[in-house]
Formats: structure tokens, sequence, C-alpha cells
């Protein structure tokens, strides 16, 4: 039976095996898939060990997206800019291909659930792995203009400067700011890739950015409304409010594509998933 795998640590949490089979039902395929705790100094170990077996593809998760890039033989020019793989696929010639999906299934969950993205103007919030790896996919809806705030505002220029020639190609604005000097414009699209909701906390936005905004999409997710969402939602009722689980979805979707050539149906494994929060 062809075997899937996410690798991660830790990774007894993941939902991977159970979307996947999820997947694998809608489509009726039968495939193996599991989950399997790599020792964060034996992940190259662990993958060579899977795919020199009956391993045809993997997922990445955390700490392990960097090392995954570094593994791949030939990467996907979205891998390339995101500067991270989790998504590994063995190709027919047996080298290994690198990919990044999550930025499709940020772009997927958005169109999914009536968000445009087209001529809009864009607010990232974060410069870290999670947002360098939607910034591709995103900026190919053809936004009007994106703007990365970040903390550290040298992170957000780096990821401007990695960006911009491909931006100025789709005659896209790009640029970067610190929360202190962010202008106060109307930003339709408010992306939070920031872990702030974890704890609770909120990303240092003005009131008036959610004010103007129509959507706003947190990547973070939890069966309440997360805090960022939250507080849109006390500033402007009328803003549409999407959390992270479809991301979570269909980045993973993307990836069964990859590796499966059919497009499996996610609407019930989002159904389980969001019942188990």
């Amino acid at each position: 039976m062809d075997s899937y795998a996410v690798f991660g640590n830790p990774i007894k949490h993941s939902k991977s095996p159970t979307i996947h089979q999820m997947f694998a039902l809608s489509v009726g395929h039968q495939l193996d898939y599991r989950a399997i705790l790599a020792p964060r100094d034996g992940f190259i170990d662990s993958l060579n060990q899977f795919f020199q077996g009956e391993g045809l593809g993997a997922n990445v998760t955390l700490p392990f997206k960097e090392k995954a890039f570094q593994y791949a033989d030939t990467l996907t020019l979205r891998a390339q800019l995101a500067g991270a793989v989790n998504t590994l696929k063995k190709c027919d010639d047996g080298r290994i291909l690198g990919d990044n999906t999550d930025g499709a299934g940020l772009v997927a969950d958005l169109l999914r659930n009536n968000i445009k993205i087209k001529n809009k103007r864009i607010l990232l919030i974060g410069a870290g792995g999670a947002a360098r790896g939607v910034i591709l996919p995103l900026l190919g809806q053809e936004p009007d203009s994106l703007v990365i705030v970040n903390r550290t505002v040298e992170k957000a220029q780096l990821l401007e400067k990695t960006f911009q020639e491909y931006a100025l190609e789709k005659n896209i604005t790009i640029s970067a700011s610190s929360f202190d000097l962010l202008p106060k414009d109307e930003y339709q699209l408010i992306i939070n890739s920031t872990s702030t909701s974890v704890t609770g906390d909120l990303p240092a936005l003005d009131v008036i950015h959610a004010q103007f905004c129509e959507a706003a999409y947190d990547m973070f997710y939890e069966k309440n409304v997360t805090s960022f969402l939250n507080w849109i939602k006390e500033n402007n009722e009328a803003a549409i409010l999407v959390d992270g689980i479809g991301m979570l979805v269909e980045q993973a979707a993307e990836s069964f594509y990859l590796w499966r050539n059919a497009k499996p149906n996610i609407e019930n494994v989002l159904i389980k998933l969001k019942s188990e929060l």
C-alpha cells in the first residue's frame, strides 16, 4: 500500500493522519498515512529511512520545515521563496521534490469563504515563517497592495526585498512597516500570521484598521473566536471573520493533490475537525 507520513517533534497532536485518511476515502484511494516522531537531531535519518522504504510523500511540521528545504533535491518556486518546505514528494526518478502548500491553503480558504483578494489592500501581520510562506500565493491573486507589519521592522523589510521583484512584475505595491509607523490606511483584508492569539494577546493595531476592514483572517484557530478576530468584531460588526482551521485542511488538500493527482473533498473533514475542537 502507498505510504505517506507527517514528520514533526512533537507530533502526537497532529491531525494530518485523520485528514489524509478522510481525503483518501473521498476519492476512493487506499493509502497508509501515519505520524512519525522524528528526533530533533535525527530528522534527516528518519526521512532517509522512510523514502528508502515504501514512502512516497511526507508532510513536515515544526521544527523541521527549514531542514526539509535543505533536504529536497528540487524545489517549487513557492518553496524557494518561502525558504521552508512542508511537503515532500518522491518523484519517479527517485529525486525528492520539496513544496510549500501553506500559502495555497490560505488562498483557497479565503476564496472558499468568499473573501476577495484581487485588487484589495492587504495588511499582513508578522514576518516569520508563517508570513513568508503565504506571500507568493497572495501576490498571485493580484491584490492592489500588500503591507507587511512586524514588531521588528528589519524582518518585514527582508520579506519586502525578497518578494519585491515578483510584486513589481504584477504591478503590486509591497512595503514593510513597524507598528509605530504603520499608515492608518484602509486595509480591506487583514491577515494575522503571528502567535498573539495563542496567548490571548493582540497585535498593536489602531482601531481605525479594524473599522475599515472587510475581512480578517487569523492563522490560529481554537474552539472560541480568537482574540484577534474578537477585537475586529468589537470594532467592526460587518467584517467577515475566519480562523485558520480551513487553512490547515486546504494546505493538506494541496499536498494530497501533489501526491495523488486527485482533488479531495474537504467539507466533511472540516466538519469533523471543528466538532473536535
